[in-house]
This record gives structure tokens, C-alpha cells and sequence, in this order.
């Protein structure tokens, strides 16, 4: 396959573009220590890296009642809203972009942050007015439902065949996978690259300058 045959190329935010996974793991550490639950190692916490909210807070707090998910969300969102505006994209990442913009790509964003969380990234890395199009988790499934790449293909005007994700989580290879979308792993952020090769990507990728070699490279 060739590596430009995906003129619609949606990325994963957190862990992928931006640098946030430790963050986020200190951050879903913390709001299960504020409300005295058990606190997940740091593994489990990177895990749900990509749900939604509130499907990751049941994952990483099964046993707190259902009544009490608003308080975990927003202990956690306290947390890591405290120092989101200190995370940067990931070296390299925000030339890649323009470099896939120049080329005649068209980009887009599926992340299991919510809308306020992606706006304030967006925001914060200077990003405003790049991406296409974005789906965020709070106002649609969360993956691995397919639902924010069917979406963005629909608005966009893409079929599967021509749309890749990419991703450093399961949660995103398997969504592509559902939408019937190629997808591309990378390595350094929250999930481990044997767990993502397991999941036949069209690579596993270990850095951005890996990334940016893989799509724009001939």
C-alpha cells in the first residue's frame, strides 16, 4: 500500500501529538486518591488513555457507585486542568502537520478529550484553524466505537479506504479498525509497541521523525 493513499489522515491527540501521558496518569492518580479510592499504577492509568471520561474512570474505578463518577471527573479535571497549559506538543510534531497540510492532506483529530479540554490544547499549541475537522469524546462514542471516524469521514467527504488513524493507543487502532480505516501505531506514547503490533497496524512507529518519514517520505 502505498503511503500517500491516504489523502485523510486523523490523529489521536493526547499521547500522539501532545506530550500529556504522564500528566494524565498523575492526574487520574491524584482524583482517586481525593476521593480515598484504591490508586492505579501508573500502567492501568495509561490504559484508558483515549476513552472517554467516563468510560475510563469505570475502568480505573470499578468500584465506585455510578452517582459518584461526577465527583472522580472532576477531581481528575481539576488536576489536569491545574497544568495543561505546561504540555507541549511532542518535538517535531507541529512542523509535521503543516508539512502534511502543504502536501494537500486533509487532517482531523479523534480524541478522547472532552471538547473543552481539546479547544484548550488547541489553543495552548497553537493549532487554531490546522485541523479540518475533530470529533472529541464527549459528543459522540468513544473509541474503539467508530463513531468519531465515521463521522469525520462524513463531514469531510472521505471514504475508509482513504482515511488512516493514527494512534499510540488499542483503543485507537481498534476504532479504526470498526470503521474499516488503515491505521498507524506509534510507540511513545501510552501503549507498549508489542501490545499495538499485536493489533496489525500498517507500522508501528517510534518517534515523530519516524511519523513524519512514513507519510511524507517516497
Amino acid at each position: 500500500m502505498k503511503r500517500d493513499a491516504h489523502p485523510l489522515l486523523v490523529f489521536d491527540w493526547d499521547g500522539t501529538l501532545m506530550d500529556s501521558t504522564a500528566a494524565i496518569v498523575r492526574a487520574i492518580q491524584s482524583a482517586c486518591g481525593d476521593l480515598g479510592l484504591p490508586v492505579p499504577g501508573a500502567a492501568d492509568a495509561a490504559y484508558v488513555i483515549g476513552l472517554g471520561l467516563h468510560d475510563a474512570l469505570r475502568h480505573v474505578a470499578p468500584s465506585l457507585p455510578a452517582a459518584d463518577y461526577p465527583r472522580l471527573a472532576a477531581a481528575y479535571r481539576s488536576h489536569y486542568f491545574a497544568g495543561d497549559d505546561r504540555l507541549d506538543l511532542f518535538p517535531g510534531v507541529l512542523e509535521l502537520l503543516h508539512a502534511l497540510k502543504d502536501a494537500g492532506h486533509a487532517l482531523a483529530v479523534a480524541t478522547g478529550k472532552s471538547r473543552q479540554g481539546l479547544e484548550r490544547a488547541l489553543d495552548h499549541a497553537a493549532l487554531r484553524g490546522l485541523f479540518d475537522a475533530t470529533r472529541t469524546a464527549d459528543e459522540t462514542a468513544s473509541k474503539p466505537h467508530p463513531a468519531m471516524l465515521v463521522e469525520l469521514m462524513a463531514q469531510l467527504a472521505y471514504v475508509p479506504q482513504q482515511t488512516l488513524m493514527i494512534g499510540d493507543t488499542t483503543h485507537d487502532l481498534h476504532m479504526a479498525h470498526n470503521a474499516g480505516c488503515g491505521a498507524l501505531a506509534v510507540s511513545y506514547g501510552a501503549h507498549d509497541a508489542s501490545v499495538l503490533a499485536a493489533l496489525g497496524p500498517l507500522a508501528v512507529v517510534d518517534s515523530v521523525a519516524e511519523l513524519r518519514a512514513f507519510l511524507l517520505d517516497t
